[in-house]
């Protein structure tokens, strides 16, 4: 197996979260967004991260690009550790590593036409470019990602919220990226819409080998186009393995109750079937429960449980579940 593109290790983000009304010498709460994590992303994999609101998912991703700081841990891009890089190497990490937005048209300028959008970032990058083969470089995205070209001198407003989805796959993939993080890419919009974008990534995928982190609420989403799924609850860890491992046959209480969430569409097994309910809501992360921070919704819930967090170790191949009751 080949050295994996990127190495996240024991990685922890931590926000100060100052109380409103509070005294100025109050220190401020500790907000636990991601805590020890650990994974690795092979070459041409797509890596599915899948939890509840509030689980770290898009903290992660952004802490990965560089936008916000890491307060413990490491992120190795190719070997190199992203804390250690310096102004240079960083500008280098940034063309490699693109992101696609959660929201299409918020994500874009509205004052810039959809040709500059997606030039954007070659101009950025490579200024001397000429604009003959800016404009050429453009087009072929554009039709690439299923846009006429003849819409480049176009405003975002103009474009229903898939087209402005595929107008932030185009800018994403100008620079030639070797890794693309998806922040569920697909929530806002329609299901029909979803298959097709989904699609369209997966075939850009094979086409250039590109390694994909794919974020998103909907496992049945994040099965189809997946390669391994890590399951993140409370900023950490839950359960990761092969996508159709986790999905057919999940081990951890939590994805076992994510998994039964999914809708059947034959409404006669939908009736029949019976579902782990999960009790109470999410944990504020300003207070996460000791031990296993999933243990205050859990079915399976032990004495041992409010102890020491469980251990998961990192596989590239095996379904590993941090549970010692798992199954």
């Amino acid at each position: 197996m080949s050295d994996p593109i990127l190495s996240v290790r024991d990685l922890s983000v931590v926000f100060d979260v100052k109380l409103q009304n509070a005294w100025p010498w109050t220190p401020p709460l500790k907000l636990h967004a991601v805590s020890k994590l650990s994974f690795d992303l092979q070459p041409g994999e797509t890596l599915g991260l899948v939890g509840e609101s509030g689980s770290g998912k898009s903290t992660l991703a952004r802490a990965i690009i560089g936008t916000i700081p890491v307060t413990s841990g490491d992120i190795l891009y190719k070997g190199q550790s992203l804390m250690k890089m310096g102004a240079q190497e960083r500008r280098k990490h940034r063309r490699d590593v693109q992101m696609v937005f959660q929201d299409p048209l918020a994500a874009l300028n509205p004052r810039m036409t959809v040709g500059d959008i997606i030039a954007e970032p070659l101009v950025t990058h490579e200024p001397h470019t000429p604009r003959k083969q800016v404009k050429a470089r453009v087009g072929e995205l554009m039709e690439r990602v299923g846009l006429l070209p003849n819409l480049i001198n176009r405003y975002p407003h103009e474009f229903s919220g898939g087209q402005c989805q595929r107008i932030g796959i185009a800018r994403a993939l100008i620079l030639k990226p070797k890794l693309m993080i998806c922040d569920e890419p697909v929530s806002a919009l329609d299901v029909s819409v979803q298959a097709q974008v989904v699609n369209l990534l997966k075939d850009i995928q094979k086409d250039m080998g590109l390694s994909m982190i794919f974020i998103a609420h909907d496992l049945s989403v994040v099965k189809h186009i997946s390669d391994r799924i890590v399951v993140m609850y409370l900023g950490r860890p839950m359960e990761i393995g092969p996508a159709k491992a986790v999905t057919a046959m999940p081990t951890h209480p939590y994805t076992q109750a994510l998994i039964a969430s999914v809708p059947i569409p034959d409404p006669k097994a939908e009736r029949a079937r019976t579902r782990p309910v999960l009790d109470g809501d999410l944990p504020s992360p300003l207070a996460p429960p000791s031990g296993c921070v999933f243990r205050t919704r859990c079915p399976k819930v032990q004495d041992v449980c409010a102890g020491n967090r469980p251990a998961m170790e990192i596989s590239a191949s095996e379904q590993m579940a941090a549970c010692p009751f798992h199954g």
